[in-house]
C-alpha cells in the first residue's frame, strides 16, 4: 500500500472558494467615475493602487482598508477640497461591498463536501477578521472546515505554523489558492505542496511577473482537479531535489 503523502488540505477563501475581486473592480470603476473631473481613469487608478499599497502595513487587507484608501486618494487629488457628498458616496459603496451576498465559485461546495470525509480541511485566509468571518458564515461552508485561520498576511512561517498545528507539518500539507504571491509561493517555501487555480481577476498587488516552476506545484483550471492532484502526489514519487 502506498503511504499517503498529503494528510492535510489548506484552502484560500477569496477568489478560490467565492468571488471577491470582481466586487473591488466594480467599486473602483464607480469611484473613478466620481473623480472623473480630477484626471483620466488610468492615472487615477494608478494613484489609488499606490495609496492602497502604501496603506497595507497600516490597514491590512480587505474592504475597510480599500474604502479608507479611496477616501485618502480622493482627498489627495483634490487638495482637500473634495465635495463631502463624494466621501459619503464612497462610504456607501463600502457598506454595499460589506453587505454583498457571497457567491461560491463552481464546484466548491461539492468538492469540499467530498474531501471533508477523508481529510482535515483548514481555511487559511487573510484580511479583515470580521468580514472574513461574515463571508464564511454566509457561504454555508463553515461546518466543512476543521479549523479556520484568518491572518493579517501570508508568509512561509504562516503555513509552517498552520500545517504543524492543524496537521502533520507543511511537508504533508497541500495549499489550494488563486494567488501566486500569497497562496502558492510562501506555501512552497514552507515545504508544502501547492495547487494554483488562476482566477480571471487578480489584484495587481498579487501579481508575480516571472513564471513559477517547482516540483511540488500543480496548476489546474478548477477546484475539482484537487482529487487528481492528491492522487498524483500520493501515488507517484515526487523528486524533491531542486
Amino acid at each position: 500500500m502506498v503511504q499517503a503523502t498529503v494528510t492535510t488540505l489548506g484552502f484560500d477563501a477569496d477568489d478560490t472558494l467565492w468571488q471577491n475581486e470582481q466586487f473591488f473592480r466594480q467599486t473602483e470603476e464607480r469611484f473613478l467615475e466620481l473623480l472623473a473631473d480630477f484626471g483620466d481613469r488610468s492615472a487615477l487608478s494608478s494613484r489609488l493602487f499606490a495609496v492602497e499599497k502604501r496603506n497595507i502595513p497600516i490597514y491590512g487587507f480587505g474592504i475597510k482598508g480599500f474604502v479608507l484608501s479611496m477616501m485618502e486618494t480622493a482627498l489627495e487629488i483634490s487638495d482637500g477640497r473634495l465635495d463631502p457628498g463624494i466621501i459619503a458616496r464612497v462610504l456607501t459603496m463600502g457598506r454595499e461591498m460589506l453587505n454583498h451576498p457571497v457567491e461560491l465559485l463552481p464546484g466548491v461546495r461539492e468538492t469540499l463536501e467530498a474531501l471533508a470525509d477523508h481529510y482535515p480541511l483548514v481555511l487559511i485566509t487573510k484580511g479583515d477578521l470580521f468580514d472574513q468571518e461574515r463571508k464564511l458564515t454566509a457561504s454555508g461552508l463553515a461546518d466543512l472546515f476543521n479549523a479556520v485561520e484568518i491572518v493579517s498576511d501570508k508568509s512561509a512561517s504562516t503555513y509552517a505554523r498552520v500545517f504543524a498545528a492543524r496537521g502533520d507539518g507543511a511537508n504533508k500539507g497541500l495549499m489550494v489558492g488563486n494567488s501566486l504571491r500569497s497562496d502558492i509561493l510562501p506555501a512552497l517555501e514552507a515545504g508544502a505542496y501547492a495547487m494554483h487555480i488562476p482566477h480571471d481577476l487578480t489584484w495587481t498587488y498579487e501579481h508575480i511577473e516571472e513564471p513559477v516552476e517547482h516540483p511540488r506545484l500543480f496548476v489546474e483550471e478548477n477546484i475539482q482537479k484537487v482529487f487528481e492532484v492528491i492522487e498524483k502526489i500520493n501515488i507517484k514519487s515526487v523528486d524533491l531535489r531542486i
